[in-house]
């Protein structure tokens, strides 16, 4: 079906409700999702006896993060955003279900493949914030994205605190204690797709469609996932941009993971532990904003560097903390903030660096190397500190910010001020 041709104010309203819907969807979304992750790990461990089951719980929300991302960039290609967001959103809420059933029927076979679907939420989160992009104005490409990013503070902070509520849900339902949050999550991610299926309306992305001149019917206007890694090859910029979010995002979940278990073993409270990833998560997320508007007006490339160097020093100041509680705190918040200037930065450069008909399909393939560098990176956070440290996994984990410092200095492309690319 084609979309009619917006005028100027008509495309400017059109990305004010776009960055309105998603916002509104990453609240409701992050509720769901921070009260079910909370306690992924616990139902697994309770239901089935092994602490080495409970690791799995997050490899399997990662994996599904990953492989559901490419899926849903393929749909988001050809049909649009609307129905690729909804039907993340609607598989979230069917995982949620099925866990809830695993911990009811005690299988734990049923967890780990409930919490593989469940997986669809990190992805559809993530295909928002780019989404938030496909109606920007060059110079507002970085705003738009980490507002949307902004927005999901809200759910990661209020949703583990409805373990309580879930609780008291689970009582009601008769279903065991721990399945609660997973029960409210359905209903989180339900009502999220309706919300996204009803008010994403006009498609973004269609509307993005519509202002590009016409070309052949069925020549590029549909590419397939594949055809995203030819353009990685050739596009500097895009390149650039994928490996910061990659290796970003790698550092920071093997250092962040690892994090819980060596101030435990230095005898910090369970208090002080969740003070620290709070404010690491308040990092990541609170001043997404300042962050999109550094990339903007600063530049991409700049930011990104910036990023990476507060990287550096949070692995520097986490990795010889030592038993010192206040300088992992200060760690892991530079970390989240790190992360965030990354991250922000470097979608912003692929949504702007790379073609219309082809960027749906390159946002996803980043964001399964996203998730996947963060699945491998926390499987050999805990092999390599197991074997040296907490303070040797830091050092590791620098060597991550080397690539995107070397692409971005390389002098390959230029990125100017306002986000204008100068090849």
């Amino acid at each position: 079906m084609s979309t009619s041709v917006p005028s100027p104010e008509g495309v400017a309203h059109v990305q004010r409700r776009t960055v309105g819907v998603l916002s509104a969807v990453q609240v409701v979304g992050g509720l769901g999702a921070g009260a079910a992750l909370s306690v992924g790990a616990l139902l697994v461990k309770e239901v089935s006896g092994s602490s080495a089951w409970a690791g799995l719980a997050t490899t399997m929300l990662t994996l599904g993060s990953a492989l559901i991302a490419l899926p849903l960039a393929a749909l988001a290609s050809a049909r649009g955003r609307r129905p690729a967001l909804t039907v993340g959103w609607v598989l979230a809420a069917v995982g949620a279900l099925v866990v809830v059933a695993g911990a009811e029927l005690d299988a734990a076979w049923l967890l780990l493949a409930g919490l593989f679907v469940v997986g669809a939420s990190t992805a559809t989160n993530l295909q928002s914030r780019y989404a938030a992009t496909d109606l920007a104005e060059p110079q507002h490409v970085g705003r738009a994205l980490s507002l949307v990013v902004w927005a999901t503070t809200i759910g990661s902070v209020i949703g583990p605190n409805l373990t309580a509520l879930g609780a008291r849900t689970a009582e009601a339902l008769g279903i065991p204690d721990l399945a609660g949050p997973f029960a409210l999550a359905a209903v989180g991610f339900a009502l999220t797709a309706v919300l996204t299926g009803v008010a994403l309306v006009p498609d973004p992305l269609r509307v993005a469609d519509s202002l590009r001149p016409r070309v052949d019917e069925g020549a590029a206007t549909r590419p397939r996932m594949r055809d995203a890694w030819p353009v990685l090859r050739t596009n500097a910029a895009a390149r650039t941009g994928v490996v910061t979010i990659v290796g970003a995002h790698a550092l920071m979940v093997a250092v962040m993971a690892m994090t819980p278990v060596h101030m435990a073993d230095h005898g910090s409270t369970l208090t002080i532990i969740g003070l620290t990833i709070s404010l690491h998560i308040a990092g990541m997320f609170a001043l997404a904003p300042v962050m999109g508007i550094l990339a903007d007006r600063w530049g991409r490339g700049r930011t990104i560097v910036l990023g990476q160097a507060l990287l550096l020093l949070a692995a520097l100041v986490a990795g010889t903390a030592g038993e010192s509680e206040t300088r992992m705190i200060v760690g892991l918040t530079l970390l989240g903030l790190g992360w965030s200037a990354s991250t922000i930065a470097g979608s912003s450069l692929v949504a702007q660096a790379v073609p219309a008909p082809v960027r749906p399909t390159v946002q996803g393939t980043s964001d399964f190397l996203m998730s996947l560098g963060g699945a491998v990176g926390g499987l050999l956070a805990g092999v390599i500190i197991n074997a040296w440290g907490f303070g040797p996994l830091n050092l590791v984990a620098a060597f991550l910010t080397v690539p995107a410092i070397r692409m971005v200095l390389a002098g390959r492309h230029r990125l100017g001020r306002r986000g204008r690319l100068v090849t």
